[in-house]
Order: structure tokens, then sequence, then C-alpha cells
């Protein structure tokens, strides 16, 4: 290969090297897979295979190798296929979601990205939910989890401080220091403060006289450390939400949250559309810029001068547009950022509206309403607010003080990544997405934990 100036040849050493362990995931131990996934969450990287396909390695490689590992188990032994899934209402909510999407893939006015996007939401939903099910037995796995998903972040964070120390941490600097694990600093908080109450869990789990205690301890402060040096405003109202969950969680205050939500969503986004009151916020073009300073970019914020504010409402009119013109199947998904251009109101471009990111609406719900249309936002929010019904009532039926915990946590970061979505679209991506089905899995899973504990009891 050297003497040759040709990488290529470094296939045949490390080809040679990678059929034996092949050999031993695939066919010996298919589960070990499962943890080499979650390793793999914080630490993957974007990776161009063509000009247009991309690929989240190695964590995607790995979830379409579970997902054939899957299918085949499941033509082989058809009854293996974990019944909890079936018997939860959110089993068939998500088979009424997937049969949506297809039929919007269907009707896509992209078609082959919406067939690409179809594929890569099965391998996803796939291993994540099913996996946990059969994998997930007892204790010492859940542990197992939260080490394989914790330690990998925790080099992350630390790798990043080191680099941005040298930066002074300086606010501009910040993206600077996230590759190649992240694209940027918003990827980086959402994944963070997404798994500071999972680390919470640990050190709440442990006993007082266990000496892995207080490293847990050090390790949540370096969470913290990290979060408030990431400069993101989204990832600390994020956090504020999910310290918020822990009490509503406790009195059982969910589903008034969930109604008094939508009802703020609804009144707002009538008033805005009335006599085109959304008007007022229109930016000012040439006084929508980014600061180099997180308090004037704070203060920005609040004056809605922010050029990433004053973007937002850019494309979030443009979206709601384009649900306006497709309202039942919508665009099709990944058909967003090829056409949402004529939906667009001059007056609220900003000097940043060439997108050469090509990122799309920036809010998930927004998002999925106007490419998969409003039966495909409803399902999904039925499936959202569902997980978020059954883990309140799990958590006050459940006796065992572990289980208990772990429905808490699970709650708590289904908030954290819904109040991320109303602000970005981070399902999409392989960390936050990934977390996100990982959580639907475990709550089936623990509906099936409070059944066995119920009836030990009786």
């Amino acid at each position: 290969s050297i003497l040759l100036r040709n990488p290529y040849w470094l296939v045949i050493p490390f080809g040679t090297l990678l059929f034996p362990l092949l050999y031993h995931f695939i066919v010996l131990r298919p589960d070990r897979l499962f943890w080499l996934l979650l390793i793999t969450f914080p630490l993957s990287t974007e990776w161009m295979v063509t000009h247009s396909l991309g690929l989240d390695f190695p964590d995607e490689a790995l979830l379409i190798l579970l997902t054939a590992i899957l299918l085949i188990r499941w033509i082989h032994e058809p009854r293996w296929l974990p019944k909890a899934v079936l018997r939860n209402p959110l089993g068939l909510l998500l088979v009424l979601y997937f049969g949506w999407l297809l039929i919007c893939t269907c009707y896509a006015v992209e078609p082959l990205l919406a067939t690409k996007y179809l594929l890569a939401k099965t391998w996803y939903v796939l291993p994540l939910i099913l996996l946990p099910q059969v994998l997930l037995t007892d204790r010492y796995r859940f542990q197992k989890l939260a080490l394989c998903l914790l330690l990998p972040m925790a080099l992350v964070v630390i790798q990043v401080l080191i680099r941005y120390a040298f930066f002074g941490f300086a606010f501009e600097k910040v993206q600077q220091t996230m590759w190649p694990f992240f694209r940027n600093h918003v990827n980086y908080s959402s994944m963070l403060v997404c798994l500071l109450p999972v680390g919470w869990c640990c050190w709440k789990l442990t006993p007082k006289a266990h000496p892995m205690r207080k490293w847990i301890l050090y390790g949540l402060l370096l969470g913290l450390t990290g979060l408030f040096f990431a400069y993101s405003r989204g990832a600390w109202i994020a956090l504020l939400a999910g310290l918020a969950t822990v009490g509503l969680m406790r009195f059982r205050w969910i589903k008034a949250s969930i109604l008094l939500a939508l009802s703020a969503i609804l009144i707002s986004t009538a008033w805005l559309a009335a006599d085109e009151n959304f008007m007022r916020f229109a930016p000012d073009h040439d006084h929508t810029i980014f600061h180099t300073d997180f308090r004037e970019h704070l203060l920005s914020t609040v004056e809605m001068t922010d050029v990433s504010t004053a973007e937002r409402f850019y494309r979030w009119i443009a979206g709601v547009r384009m649900l306006a013109e497709k309202p039942i199947t919508g665009f099709g998904p990944n058909s967003f950022y090829l056409h949402y251009r004529p939906y667009t109101v001059a007056r609220f471009q900003t000097w940043v509206s060439d997108n050469p990111e090509h990122s799309t609406v920036h809010n998930y719900f927004i998002l999925l309403a106007l490419e998969q249309g409003l039966p495909g936002l409803i399902l999904f929010c039925l499936l959202f607010f569902g997980m978020l019904m059954q883990l309140q009532n799990l958590y006050h039926q459940f006796q065992s003080r572990f289980y208990r915990n772990i429905t808490l946590v699970t709650a708590v970061v289904l908030v954290m990544i819904g109040v991320i979505n109303s602000m970005s679209d981070m399902i999409e991506t392989d960390k936050i997405g990934g977390l996100f089905w990982l959580c639907m899995g475990i709550v089936f899973l623990l509906g099936t934990k409070a059944k066995e504990e119920q009836e030990a009891f009786c």
C-alpha cells in the first residue's frame, strides 16, 4: 500500500482480521452486537459513502446488521417475536405509524429519498425496540446498558473540554471541538443532556458505601461542565424541563401538562395566523447577527435579533405553508430542503438563508406534518404522549425501587428529547433518534416487568 500509494491494499490484512470478528459476533454471540452498538452511539461519525449517500458509522452499520439478524431469526422461528410489543397499545400505534409512513412514501414527491427514509427508520426501530425485550433481563443488564452509553460519552466530553481549553473556551470556537464525533455543539449538547439523567440514576441506585458512587458523582460534574461549555440554549431548557418532569411524574401531572402544552400551542398558532400576526416577528435582515459573546447571544435571543432564532421563523413559516398545500399525505419524507424555497416569506429572510448545510425546518413536529401530513403528526404524537402516560402509570405501579427509578429516568429523557425537537429535528439523527427508539423499547419492557411483579405479589 505504501509502495503503490494506494490505501485500498489495506483491505487485505484488515479484512482478514474482520472475518473471525464477524463470525464471533454474528454466529457465536450476536447479543454482543447490541452492546457494541450502544458503545458506538456517542463515538460514531458521519461518513459519505457516495456524493449523495451518507452513513453514520459504525452505529448505523451495526443497526443494519442487527436488523438482518432479527429478520433471519424471525423467519427461522416466527414465535420468537417478543409478544410484549404486540400486546401493548403502543405496539399497535407503532404499526399504524409505519403503515402511514408507507402510504406517504407512495405519494412522496421524492420517492427515492422517501424510500431511503423508510428503510433507515426500519433498521433503527426494529433492533432498538425488540432487542431490549430479550437482552435487558435483569438489573445487571440495565447497569451494563448505562455504562455502555455513559463511559464513551465521558471520553468524548473529556477530549472536547481539553481541545476547547486551547481556544480559551471562546464561544465562537465551540464548533471546532466537536469533530469527528458530533456535527456541531447542538448535537453534542443534546446527547449529553439526555444522558445526564442516566448518570443520576446510576448514582442514586449505587449504595452510599460503594467506592464507585463518588466516581459517578465526578462523572455527573464532568457532564454538567461539558453541558455548560457547550453553550446550547436548547439543551439548557431541556435540562430544566427534565427536572420539572420529576415533579410531574410524582404528582401524576403528566396528562394535565400535555393538555396544557397542546392548548398553548393551538392558541398561539391560531393567534399567529389571525390577521397575519406572525409578521410582527419579522427580523431586520441587516441586524440579525451571530454574536461571538455568549451574553450578547442570549440577549439577542430575547430581543429576536439572533440569526438562528430569525432563521427558525423563516423555515417554520415555509413548513406551515407547505403543510397547508398538502395536509393529508404531505410532501413525503426527506423532501423539505428540496421544496421549501417557494413557500418562504421574503420578509423573514436572513443572511444565512442560503442554507449551505442543507438543514431542515428546525422543528421535528412541523417537519413530520409537512412531510407525512397531519395523520403522521397525530400518530407520532399519540406514540410520544402515550409513552409518557404509560410511564407515569408504571411509576406509581412499581413496588421495586430499582424499576421506579428506571421508569422515572426514561420519562425524563423522553421529555428532554421532546423539548430539543421543538427547536430542532434530532430524531432523524443517529444519536438522539437512537435514544428515542431505545426509550420506547424500554417502555415495552417495563410494562412486562410490572406484570411480572404484580403476578409475583399475587
